[in-house]
């Protein structure tokens, strides 16, 4: 029997087992993905928000706990737990010197990501090569590792943890970190969740997964069906407005497009639906997928000119361009005189001012619903080019209720040999919205709590059975 069973493969997962493994415990990891899909969606990341309060290597200048916190704090709408958020912004000041021991390697920010200079570690080889570096630290440490091992259900006793059941195999452990992602791949869990909207549709059925194909949450309804304290709305998750032509599953960072903030977003009846320059794209990218979601059909329009292009991160795919606009609205499907309506009275809304993407500039719109209130130019200068974008799901929010020991409970009383981390929990920190980076945040440091604690649990048993 192993001291620790970890169930998952993504940064949570491996995080808990390499803690574990250092605290002295014998490890077993399962995954349920093949091993070169290994890594749950940690291997489309790129970054982890971190606090400091001095430059730091890759860091500039400095970003102290409370200015972390309000960031937090803004884009959940004060929908998170505020003990449970500060020991993630506090941990994220004091990873790195442990990642790096295990092979992560970071990099400056690059063009196009300069926003993010000062708050977020960028990885080096991004999240593919940062889980290929937990994994081969998990092994030469001597973490046992099975690959295309999907556990269907936990076995408990009071609140405790027996074992776990995979494929007909029984297995064992002193005690358990459950860090199998959330339900963003169960199809009929999100239609479930969305249900139908006031025109009848079925919204989910037009979102994209972003991410891993293997995150059905299969182990997140066993554990709700025995009793485990939940947390979080279930049609709350990381969603981004991503390239309509995305594939169904892991498309990753590549099928998103980061030119909303420079231009204007229309929905298919041609009719702008939210104020694009709000806030800086990092702080907000992730509202434009529910933004999306919410319009007829699903689906909304990026439009930007000429003066845009080369100022964003090039997606994966070309944009549909014309040297008109009444073209392009065509080439995109779109009522010609609707869409000319809509971004008629937006040029003419436009002040003037001194356009700087790098801040929260005075170019604005006046008189206009919804407005813009940063980096609003008019949209005249050609060629013209639009995305068609469809709401992209990276993660869902609602999961496991826990506590600053990464403890599973029910009934309100905390297990003492069941742990969870990453997707599973992070409902209790973003309640909605996301800042970048957060994610990554959220699983290292409840990676590590819950590997550390169960460790530490597993120990504890072996000690009263000798005693």
């Amino acid at each position: 029997m192993h001291d620790v069973l970890v169930i998952g493969g993504g940064n949570a997962a491996l995080c808990a087992a390499l803690m574990a493994r250092e605290a002295g415990a014998s490890v077993l990891l399962l995954e349920a993905a093949p091993r070169e899909w290994r890594g749950g969606n940690s291997q489309h990341t790129r970054n982890l928000r971190c606090m400091h309060d001095a430059p730091q290597d890759v860091l500039l200048e400095a970003y102290p706990e409370e200015e972390f916190w309000q960031d937090l704090r803004k884009v959940t709408g004060g929908n998170t737990d505020e003990q449970l958020a500060r020991l993630v912004i506090r941990a994220s000041s004091t990873c790195r010197t442990w990642m790096r021991k295990h092979g992560v390697r970071f990099q400056p920010s690059l063009a196009g990501t300069l926003h993010l200079s000062r708050t977020n570690a960028f990885f080096m080889g991004g999240g593919k090569a940062l889980v290929n570096a937990y994994f081969r630290s998990a092994e030469s440490l001597g973490v046992e590792i099975r690959y295309e091992t999907p556990v269907d259900r936990l076995e408990l006793q009071d609140g405790r943890f027996v074992a776990a059941h995979a494929g007909g195999r029984r297995i064992e452990a002193r005690a358990c970190v459950v860090a199998s992602g959330g339900f963003e791949s169960n199809r009929d869990w999100l239609r479930e969740a969305w249900g139908r909207n006031e025109r009848g549709e079925w919204p989910s059925d037009n979102f994209l997964i972003r991410g891993t194909r293997f995150n059905q949450g299969v182990l997140l309804k066993d554990l709700m069906a025995q009793g485990a304290d939940t947390i979080g709305d279930p049609t709350q998750a990381h969603c981004v407005a991503i390239d309509a032509r995305a594939p169904l599953y892991d498309g990753g960072i590549v099928t998103r497009v980061d030119a909303v903030s420079l231009g204007v977003m229309v929905n298919q009846e041609g009719k702008r639906f939210h104020d694009e320059g709000e806030d800086f794209w990092p702080k907000r990218y992730a509202l434009w997928g529910r933004l999306v979601a919410l319009q007829p059909a699903q689906i909304g329009y990026c439009i930007i000119d000429a003066k845009a292009v080369g100022r964003f991160m090039p997606p994966v795919f070309p944009a549909v361009k014309a040297d008109t606009l009444p073209e392009l609205a065509r080439a995109l499907g779109l009522d010609p005189t609707t869409f000319m309506q809509t971004l008629d009275a937006f040029n003419a809304a436009c002040r003037p001012g001194t356009f700087d993407h790098t801040v929260m500039d005075d170019c604005r719109t006046e008189g206009l619903t919804p407005p813009k209130t940063h980096w609003a130019r008019p949209i005249d200068t050609p060629p013209f080019h639009g995305y068609a974008l469809r709401p992209g799901i990276t993660f869902t929010y609602m999961g496991l209720k826990t506590d600053a020991r990464a403890r599973v409970h029910f009934g309100g009383a905390p297990s003492d040999n069941l742990f969870v981390a990453g997707e599973m929990m992070a409902g209790n920190v973003l309640g909605k919205g996301y800042t970048a980076g957060v994610g990554m945040s959220i699983g290292t440091a409840f990676g590590r709590i819950a590997g550390t604690e169960a460790a530490r649990a597993a120990q504890k048993e072996t000690a009263d059975a000798v005693a």
